[in-house]
């Protein structure tokens, strides 16, 4: 499983590494995030993308699976 850590990034830049992971992935993508706007905006473009998504909080951050 492909894993992109955004944490602590800056907006734009989490959803600009997802975007990018997802388009090269054959298979699941893993998305760690600090905030929970960040997840949001992850989730969001996920079903964007006709893909589904999964979060997790996990301890002092979130965890996206986009399959």
């Amino acid at each position: 499983m492909k894993e992109v850590d955004a944490r602590g990034l800056s907006c734009p830049e989490p959803l600009m590494l997802t975007a990018q992971a997802v388009k090269g992935a054959d298979g699941p993508v893993k998305i760690l995030v600090s905030e929970p706007h960040q997840k949001m905006n992850v989730e969001k473009y996920a079903k964007d993308q006709g893909k589904k998504s999964t979060a997790v909080e996990k301890d002092g951050y979130f965890e996206v699976v986009i399959g």
